[in-house]
């Protein structure tokens, strides 16, 4: 019995199941990033946590920052550790380009295809749900944009709706950050992207880029943002002073619904574990009516 097979609510299981991380800075030959965090091991720690959720998700979706400084090496070591585990789960991989990837590197040694500084876009329908991912990387620069002929194409391929809507995935998320640094690199030109968004069928938007986990509205739209497998930030800190740290890492399991679609975010790290709910206990919760239930496991006592 897997969860999809279990409504004890008055909802309905999930139509589709994403798994949403981000930040994952991988550096070539395994290098630490500023010698002290070990992206390789977080990433590595990351997909465990995956794992273990049991989940067999519709699509892995990364949202940029996938290498810290575009080595086409890095990209190659990403792609060997991410595309068997997506295999094994059966479920395509959706890369995002964020403003630390180098496009043309990224395209040779992730995607396999020509080096060019285009920018990484792409549709993906998941019988029915629509994920468009934009790249708002700005060569050069480490903050983000869209330019005219990227929210063009946006445009056209928004014209027709999709059966379960469309979900939109870039790196800077169109949200404030009330850390002053992050202010710096935010994404520019909200309002055109706004615009083009306006009565349509996009009903989430994930981003990345932050380090931490945080969500919001832009344009109506809700925005949730994933946190990193690779370095977070403290944010017990005053917001002028706040840096990054190695702890907190996440991901985001994502279930999407005919009316909502919610954000679990999900620690990479392992800990002990109450087993007070099973497999056994839920297969037993199953055979009984909804106030039999009610009556066995949701009186106080």
């Amino acid at each position: 019995m897997t969860d999809s097979d279990v409504q004890f609510g008055q909802y309905p299981p999930a139509r589709r199941t994403l798994i949403h991380l981000s930040d994952t800075h991988l550096l070539a030959g395994g290098a630490l990033l500023g010698g002290r965090y070990d992206t390789a091991e977080g990433l590595r720690r990351g997909l465990e946590a995956v794992r273990r959720t049991g989940i067999s998700p519709d699509a892995l979706v990364i949202t940029g920052d996938l290498t810290d400084l575009g080595e086409e090496d890095a990209y190659r070591a990403l792609r060997e550790c991410v595309e068997p585990f997506a295999a094994e789960l059966r479920a395509p991989v959706i890369w995002v380009a964020g403003n630390h990837d180098e496009r043309p590197a990224l395209r040779a040694g992730l995607l396999g295809s020509e080096a060019t500084e285009e920018p990484v876009t792409g549709t993906w329908d998941l019988d029915g749900l629509r994920i468009i991912a934009l790249d708002s990387s700005v060569p050069g620069w480490h903050h983000g944009d869209l330019d005219e002929t990227q929210l063009a194409w946006l445009a056209e391929e928004l014209a027709t709706p999709a059966p379960l809507g469309t979900i939109l995935a870039l790196h800077h998320p169109p949200i404030p950050s009330h850390i002053p640094f992050f202010d710096i690199l935010e994404l520019q030109h909200q309002g055109e992207l706004a615009e083009v968004i306006a009565g349509t069928d996009v009903r989430q938007i994930l981003a990345g880029h932050l380090h931490y986990s945080t969500s919001g509205t832009f344009a109506g739209v809700p925005v949730s943002v994933a946190a990193a497998t690779c370095y977070t930030m403290n944010l017990q800190r005053p917001a002028d002073e706040v840096n990054g740290m190695d702890g907190g890492q996440s991901f985001h399991l994502v279930h999407v619904y005919d009316d909502t679609i919610t954000h679990s975010v999900v620690p990479v790290g392992e800990a002990e574990t109450a087993e007070t709910f099973t497999p056994e206990w839920v297969s037993r919760m199953a055979q009984l009516t909804p106030q039999e239930r009610l009556e066995a496991f949701s009186r106080k006592r």
